[in-house]
């Protein structure tokens, strides 16, 4: 195999692919390894852990067609380190040559017969926006848990509802719930487990002006864009009745700005060490923050807000409150709240699409 492809062009493909190739020990050597195929004028590179796949292909110069599997990350951080330009790679059974300008590399290639077959899905196609996709990923995969302990929790819920599609996700301090009207890729009453690990890889390959096509099987999901194609396992399990966690009304209601709550809790959050949660005390026309961490210091902030309600203070893990903030649209936010143990709900003003309720934190 022979191929020349400009760096930029080379890095990025192997990057993107080189982030599900697996870099655990114990599992198959040849999955750390990202496959490389030569077809006329196109190189197809695929990295794989047997959960998720990234497939790519991209144009090349090609003189002679082949096949290898490559070390992901050496490979990767070679090609991104070379002088900027084109970079030529030959592979043959026992090595690996990558050149450009005055720079040589060579490397050993991994064995290509151990390398998984690919399976083409066949599961019809659903076309859908994908900038309405990806908005709704980045509001609602930050909520996932990263913790394998409860695997269903590592999921995004994706469930077909009044001739739409709903995405839930949850670690159990959070949770983030986003509707998406007029946009199914699934039967009617279907639900289906994601795992968010690969709608956060979808999220960094989706682009506004292009389409989104997405295949579901009985156990895998392909999604498709560009020339980028990203199949994952789906999970199995029953997902928590999230519902039950959000009360029909609140009685207690603060609306302030997004923007200056933002810039607010990174201020205080300096102070907010260990876990310090940040202090919110709500009532009548400001908001003050507060931060106290013992023998470090503290931080309070006032800003001008309005409030319907009772006077109280609640407190929260500083970083789900700022994630959650950034999550919602809008120029404004509302934060309601029943009392301070119970379960608090952020929205956009103007963006009931989208909720982001938030367990608060026991202080004294």
């Amino acid at each position: 195999m022979k191929f020349r492809c400009e760096r930029e062009i080379l890095a990025d493909a192997f990057s993107t692919a080189g982030r599900a190739a697996t870099s655990r020990s114990g599992t198959l050597p040849v999955l750390s390894g990202l496959r490389l195929d030569v077809r006329d004028g196109q190189l197809t590179v695929t990295g794989t852990d047997l959960e998720l796949t990234i497939r790519l292909s991209v144009p090349v110069h090609s003189d002679q067609d082949g096949s290898a599997v490559v070390p992901a990350r050496l490979v990767a951080d070679i090609v991104k380190a070379l002088p900027a330009g084109a970079v030529e790679i030959t592979v043959t059974d026992d090595e690996m040559s990558i050149s450009a300008g005055r720079s040589q590399f060579s490397v050993r290639p991994l064995s290509l017969s151990d390398y998984p077959a690919q399976v083409e899905p066949e599961a019809e196609p659903v076309t859908l926006a994908s900038s309405e996709v990806g908005d709704a990923l980045r509001q609602v995969v930050r909520a996932a848990s990263t913790d394998d302990a409860r695997a269903v929790l590592t999921g995004v819920l994706m469930a077909s509802e009044d001739d739409g599609l709903k995405m839930v996700a949850t670690d159990s301090y959070r949770l983030a719930v986003r509707d998406l009207p007029q946009s199914s890729m699934l039967a009617v009453g279907q639900k289906v487990l994601v795992p968010g690990r690969a709608l956060a890889e979808l999220q960094r390959v989706l682009s506004s002006d292009a389409e989104l096509v997405v295949r579901l099987g009985a156990r895998e999901a392909v999604f498709e864009v560009g020339g980028t194609r990203l199949t994952t396992r789906l999970i199995e399990g029953e997902y928590p009745n999230y519902r039950n966690l959000l009360p029909s009304s609140y009685p207690n209601r603060l609306t302030v700005g997004r923007d200056a709550l933002l810039e607010a809790l990174r201020r205080v959050k300096i102070l907010a060490q260990d876990s310090t949660p940040v202090r919110l005390t709500l009532g009548g026309d400001t908001l003050q923050l507060t931060a106290i961490t013992q023998d470090v210091g503290n931080a309070h902030e006032e800003i001008d807000a309005s409030y319907e309600g009772g006077e109280m203070t609640v407190a929260f893990n500083p970083d789900y409150l700022a994630a959650g903030v950034e999550a919602v649209e809008g120029d404004e936010v509302t934060l309601s709240t029943m009392d301070p143990m119970k379960p608090a709900v952020l929205r956009g003003v103007g963006h009931d699409e989208y909720l982001y309720l938030l367990m608060p934190v026991r202080v004294p």
